[in-house]
């Protein structure tokens, strides 16, 4: 079979989140022609084997691409949410990524998309179902927006061995469920553990009826801290200056993890069981409130083994039977702890640069692609915020992204683009602060004055654990 030939200014390689927004500045802010390739049959990544109840963590007002409005701009009214923003539905998010493919992308007459292809390297593509073959010359760079890896449950291998008569399902199917088990066993602690347990008492299992195995227990995030509106303007900024002066006036990694749970900045399921584990995930009091009301949380480390009568975890054993329901968590939604400069040459390799925040990364990292000459001076705009996964890496994840902040801050340019980009709430909440408000204002003067000190401080403390 002949390859077919293709040109183009950019190849991107994954029509995720982080491809999606990353395309639509690049389409605003230049002229250049782009190639999308992925393998689901839409856009939107990991959102088409995403499980049916999924939400997203944080408002929809900061999620999607940057020239398209995901939110309805409403605060939930019921549910364990209610009062905070709105958080889009599995579906709602999928759909809308098709929608910003056909109705803003490709209508440009800029922008081809190849669904169903595998990417095979060296710019090369084969579509999955008729096989055939293409080559792209590339006359600017090729990005990879798969680099961070981001797994669920549908598509995700479990590492330990499970018995052939053991009930065993990743969540996706728990929708699916017709028969009373004698149990609910969720096997992990992040962010799909919680989404499973939440789903099980919203759906009326009783608390007593789920036994949770929790390798690892985890700082969380308060979600009324993240709402970028007037209306929380003393939770979101309040907790910002909050945490910088907690790492800036601690003595301690212990007593800035201490300080930082005391001013709200982290949250715990069980405040008798410290945390070892940060991922980033964001809960609501409502739903701190019903994660815990279960007490038959399992802490023997990870599972080696589900078998007839009983699992095998690292530090014990606990009994089990063929008639509960064993429901896996148990992946990583981004597991590589991998770091490499996001411009090299022709490639570019999206990272996050903020915290919490890998869709606003993609956008400014287009933004720094369309605005800037050397490799050198967009890797100084765009140093990487390496992925948390203990709870120590919360130190360098803040650390860098206080560095990206500041440099950002001194650079005129940059500031007016966070204010006017949609993914960045935060400057224009900051920029709406009059002189006269006297309280805000104090509360910036505090966020300001200890923002150097906190970096300072982490600095020290990343030396410690080195």
């Amino acid at each position: 079979m002949s390859r077919n030939h293709l040109e183009t200014d950019y190849l991107i390689v994954g029509a995720g989140a982080v491809g999606m927004a990353f395309t639509d500045v690049i389409l605003k802010e230049t002229d250049a022609n782009i190639i999308l390739v992925d393998q689901h049959h839409k856009p939107g990544g990991h959102w088409n084997d995403a499980y049916p109840f999924v939400t997203l963590h944080q408002p929809s007002a900061y999620y999607g691409v940057s020239s398209v409005e995901l939110s309805r701009g409403q605060k939930d009214l019921t549910g364990w949410n209610k009062g905070l923003g709105d958080l889009a539905s599995g579906a709602e998010v999928s759909a809308y990524f098709d929608n910003v493919m056909k109705q803003h992308f490709l209508p440009s007459g800029r922008v081809q998309f190849h669904s169903m292809c595998r990417y095979d390297g060296d710019k090369k593509f084969t579509n999955i179902l008729s096989g055939e073959e293409f080559d792209v010359s590339v006359r600017r760079k090729t990005i990879d927006a798969t680099f961070l890896k981001t797994t669920v449950p549908s598509t995700h291998t479990p590492n330990f061995s499970i018995s052939p008569d053991v009930q065993f399902m990743p969540l996706n199917n728990l929708p699916k469920v017709r028969k009373t088990p004698a149990g609910y066993v969720v096997i992990g602690a992040g962010k799909t553990g919680i989404d499973a347990c939440l789903w099980l008492l919203e759906q009326g299992a009783s608390p007593d009826s789920i036994q949770w195995i929790m390798p690892r227990d985890a700082w969380l995030l308060d979600r009324k801290n993240t709402q970028a509106t007037e209306e929380f303007f003393f939770d979101a900024i309040g907790s910002q200056a909050g945490h910088l002066e907690a790492i800036a006036t601690s003595e301690s990694i212990h007593d800035m993890f201490d300080k930082l749970e005391a001013c709200g900045w982290f949250l715990r399921i069980d405040e008798n069981v410290r945390p070892s584990m940060f991922h980033g995930a964001t809960v609501s009091q409502m739903e701190l409130e019903q994660l815990r009301r279960i007490k038959n949380i399992i802490r023997l480390g990870r599972v080696q083994s589900i078998e007839h009568d009983k699992i095998i975890l690292d530090q014990g054993e606990i009994p089990t039977s063929p008639d509960h329901l064993h429901i896996d968590c148990s992946a990583r939604a981004i597991s590589n702890e991998e770091i490499k400069p996001i411009f090299q040459g022709d490639l570019i390799t999206p990272q996050m640069v903020r915290s919490y925040q890998p869709v606003f990364s993609a956008a400014f990292i287009a933004h720094t692609e369309a605005a800037y000459g050397t490799d050198e001076e967009k890797n100084n705009f765009c140093g990487v915020v390496p992925l948390p996964n203990h709870d120590t890496d919360f130190i360098k994840f803040t650390a860098a992204f206080l560095m990206n902040q500041y440099k950002w801050g001194q650079t005129p340019e940059i500031r007016k683009w966070l204010f006017e980009n949609r993914l960045d709430g935060f400057s224009k909440l900051l920029a709406s602060v009059k002189p006269e408000d006297t309280e805000k204002s104090a509360l910036l003067d505090k966020l300001r004055a200890n923002a150097p000190l906190a970096a300072t401080k982490l600095f020290q403390f990343m030396n410690e654990i080195n």
